[in-house]
């Protein structure tokens, strides 16, 4: 994820939320099953549902 170089503090700032939000939502994991960060949270969340209805 490289860029730059930039032209002033603003664009250093926008770049560093882009890459911000690709680190914690897009980029895909090889130790949660080759998924985002997201889909593993709601895969997770959703099979604990499952779990409770069943208790």
């Amino acid at each position: 994820y490289r860029q730059g170089p930039w032209k002033n503090r603003e664009a250093v700032e926008l770049a560093t939320l882009k890459w911000v939000y690709w680190f914690n939502n897009r980029r895909i994991l090889s130790s949660i099953g080759n998924i985002p960060p997201p889909e593993a949270e709601a895969r997770f969340y959703a099979q604990q549902k499952s779990h409770a209805l069943a208790a």
